[in-house]
């Protein structure tokens, strides 16, 4: 099996790493300062489960050059995905499997945009991680752990060979990996928890702790998620009726001082996920007819800030 990971930042370089580091066929799409030292050095992961340093099959900034995939990661922000589904058609097989990972509602609808459907799989991760320097990516928080799995329910008895290969390559990289039997309602309880605390904790510049021990920021925060939940159910999302209570409770269990990676990039003035997080539910709910009041809040403050920072 090849792998090809497009974007090797927090999770592309932690995910990847761990395939090549695996001993696995593993091409790195990458760029820059990062590129170049994972060229001359190996890619460093730094990791509270244990560091270790990997040289990928390959790595390159140009996909014309890159071998035809098995499978293939993007692990782009949110608004990358369209060019990136633009940009790896020429390495695609009649069987490669194409997986979005990074947060996000609509990752796999945009894929679908551009490449056919028998490509692309929902997914999703579960890891705090970040770029440390050029070619050293810093996990710190949170058993890494991938889901998976068909969009179309109704094909997942038939495909269960094509999930079951893409778990043995995860398996043998030894991180947890889960095929899901509804991605969309693992994808968008995902998107729940990190839109809910991202826009917030660009907001008020909180860690999720202290976010979540204050009773008028928590009692925002229940608001956030409640309103993406009634998006979400209006979008056909199977969602359990008691989703938010567990995104609440999942909430206050994280670690004290962490942050989002959304909330770290508009703190530090980078282009951010805001647009896909909380801007998508604003949008979603005015094609829904339903009301937004605090995720349009939140959006509305901080968008001045996204639009610096596009500039």
């Amino acid at each position: 099996m090849h792998t090809v990971i497009i974007g090797v930042g927090g999770v592309g370089g932690y995910f990847g790493g761990k395939i090549a580091n695996s001993g696995q066929k593993v091409t790195m799409v990458a760029r820059g300062k990062h590129l170049k030292a994972i060229q001359e050095h190996g890619l460093h992961v730094k990791s509270i489960f244990g560091d270790f340093v990997t040289h990928p099959f390959f790595a390159t900034d140009d996909i014309t050059i890159v071998e035809k995939a098995d499978l293939i990661l993007i692990c782009t922000k949110s608004w990358q995905v369209t060019e990136a589904a633009q940009l790896i058609k020429p390495i695609l097989k009649e069987d490669t499997v194409v997986i979005p990972l990074q947060n996000g509602a609509d990752n796999a609808e945009k894929l679908l945009s551009v490449l056919p459907a028998k490509h692309v799989i929902g997914g999703l991760c579960k890891i705090y991680s970040k770029v440390e320097a050029p070619g050293v990516i810093s996990h710190f928080g949170h058993p890494p752990e991938i889901i998976f799995g068909e969009l179309d329910p109704d094909s997942y008895r038939d495909k269960t060979k094509r999930l079951q290969k893409i778990k043995d390559v995860f398996d043998k990289a030894a991180f947890n990996n889960v095929i899901s039997k509804d991605i969309s309602v693992d994808i968008w309880t995902k998107f729940m928890f990190i839109a809910t605390v991202s826009g917030l904790g660009a907001l008020t510049r909180a860690t999720i702790g202290e976010m979540y021990e204050n009773p008028g920021t928590r009692e925002i925060l229940e608001q956030t998620a409640t309103e993406i939940y009634q998006v979400g159910t209006a979008k056909g999302v199977s969602f359990p009726k008691d989703l938010v209570d567990q995104i609440m409770t999942f909430i206050g269990k994280q670690p004290y001082d962490s942050t989002a990676s959304t909330q770290r990039d508009l703190m530090e003035g980078r282009p951010s996920e805001l647009d896909n997080f909380n801007g998508f539910i604003v949008k979603e709910g005015k094609k829904l007819g339903i009301p937004t009041p605090t995720n349009t809040f939140i959006y509305s403050c901080l968008q001045p800030m996204e639009a610096k920072a596009r500039q």
